[in-house]
């Protein structure tokens, strides 16, 4: 009985048809064999059998279906050829003498390049770049890129350092070629197309949509633009358009400060109701909200690490842990926090209201080094005298170079300072006339001052190249959270300074 069950299973299965499935996989896999190929979701067989979904839509729909694994590889594509842009612009001399230079040639120097970047960006190697920071020879200084009705408030730059956007306070925002100063300007949608972006109406007291911007940050890919100011809303911005594509509402504030991490879309937004959101810009989303302060965020900044750097009027700075939830807290001595920045991930400054500069470290809840004074007042032929790199710290009144209604607290606030990525290099401003530049030393043995860089009116912003080839700064007659100071004889725009390295 059993062997003829058995007998009539096989013959049942030995009649069945083969199921259409794998007779259609094995076709699919010898076509693969044929050409030497993998089978993915773009062959022309995958587009046959699912023409509406995948085929059959335009570039935007692929775009929004492209999953994560999609997501990292088109922004690894780009990144590898940013690099190559940026060689190819370093080693143009050399492909001049020797007629080309082979793609292997250049794959090799990407690759030691993205080493040297990954060390950086661990904390384990820094560019010793600022003592071979010479002082410049003539007195023009910066020099005038982009012209602006009103003050600047914010100033970014791209990955490559090719392009350059700011912001001011009538809600101008300018993408401007580095070499040439070519600018494109955003124009904003209407009211009703801002809504349809997500945008909210006017909250409290206004009637009507404020323009004016306080920060701006850019994606590493360089694909879109963050704007945010007095209508309480991050907008996002499509930089190759220059057209608006979101708009995200939920903060009770003003947006004062905004930034990327680096080689992510995730965007971090700092406001005056005290908290900090977390955006992802790829998908449009809000993620969550951190909280802490006790007062207005002022600045936020951020590496490749999920951490977020951010100092309020609270006289605090907080380190975030996003991961871990957690964060450490590190108090002033006895000044408010107007500005910081990371120099690596366990090392940072900040710059204070009565002229200070800190240097911070994770590993202590007290400033490792104070530069009080940092910004005194100088007279315009004093600058000469300083170049030679003898700086003092006291403070001097000069009523000629600033407005009668100033005091001098009020010019030598710290109102930005910068670090050159993964460098020794870092830049205060004010509004006492001069940029100045500065060392980081290693171990944490404290700042030197190197020289001063001549430039009048409120510096609202600053942001260095990747090189170390130029330091851009946004300036203007007013403070940038502000106006309570006027320098009437200060220039609005956007002003760039070649540093020359030996």
């Amino acid at each position: 009985m059993m062997n003829r069950k058995n007998v009539h299973n096989r013959k049942r299965l030995k009649s069945d048809k083969p199921d259409p499935f794998f007779k259609g996989d094995s076709k699919r896999r010898k076509k693969s064999n044929d050409e030497d190929s993998i089978p993915s979701s773009d062959s022309d067989d995958f587009d046959d059998r699912f023409p509406a979904e995948i085929g059959g839509g335009d570039g935007a729909e692929s775009e929004e279906m492209e999953n994560p694994i999609e997501t990292r590889n088109r922004l690894s594509k780009v990144m590898l050829d940013n690099y190559r842009k940026v060689l190819k612009r370093e080693y143009a001399d050399q492909i001049d003498e020797r007629g080309g230079i082979e793609d292997g040639d250049f794959d090799s120097l990407v690759a030691q390049r993205l080493q040297a970047q990954q060390l950086e960006d661990s904390g384990r190697a820094r560019r010793l770049i600022a003592a071979r920071v010479q002082i410049p020879k003539t007195t023009k200084g910066f020099r005038f890129l982009v012209k602006h009705r009103q003050t600047v408030t914010a100033v970014v730059l791209s990955e490559d350092d090719s392009k350059g956007f700011s912001a001011s306070k009538d809600g101008y925002i300018v993408m401007w070629d580095v070499e040439n100063g070519k600018t494109e300007a955003f124009v904003w949608p209407s009211e009703e197309e801002l809504k349809s972006h997500g945008a909210k109406d006017p909250q409290g007291r206004a009637k009507k949509r404020s323009k004016h911007i306080l920060a701006l940050a850019v994606s590493s890919d360089g694909r879109y633009l963050a704007s945010g100011g007095f209508d309480r809303h991050v907008h996002l911005w499509d930089t190759r358009t220059r057209e608006h594509i979101q708009a995200f509402p939920g903060h009770k504030g003003p947006v004062s400060c905004l930034t990327f991490r680096q080689g992510t879309s995730e965007l971090f937004s700092g406001s005056y109701d005290r908290t900090i959101k977390i955006w992802n810009a790829e998908d449009r989303s809000y993620i969550t909200t951190l909280f802490g302060h006790q007062s207005d965020v002022l600045t936020i900044d951020c590496l490749r690490k999920e951490r977020v750097l951010t100092v309020g009027r609270d006289r605090t700075m907080h380190l975030w842990k996003v991961p871990e939830e957690s964060q450490l807290v590190f108090r002033a001595p006895a000044s408010s926090l107007e500005c910081c920045c990371f120099v690596n991930n366990d090392e940072f400054l900040s710059g204070s209201d009565d002229g200070s500069i800190e240097h911070w470290s994770v590993m202590r809840k007290k400033p490792l080094h104070i530069i009080k004074n940092a910004h005194t007042l100088l007279t315009p032929n004093t600058h000469d005298a300083k170049q030679n790199g003898d700086l003092s710290n006291g403070t001097k009144d000069n009523s000629e170079h600033v407005s009668e209604k100033l005091s001098p607290s009020a010019c030598s606030w710290v109102s930005s300072v910068a670090v050159c990525r993964g460098s020794d290099l870092a830049a205060s401003g004010a509004g006492n006339g001069v940029v100045r530049l500065w060392e980081i030393e290693n171990d944490a043995k404290g700042i030197r001052p190197l020289f001063e860089l001549p430039l009048v009116g409120y510096v609202n912003s600053l942001a260095f190249a990747k090189s170390g080839k130029f330091l851009v700064a946004g300036v203007g007659k007013e403070p940038r959270l502000g106006r309570w100071g006027s320098l009437p004889d200060a220039r609005h725009g956007v002003a760039v300074h070649p540093l020359h390295l030996s």
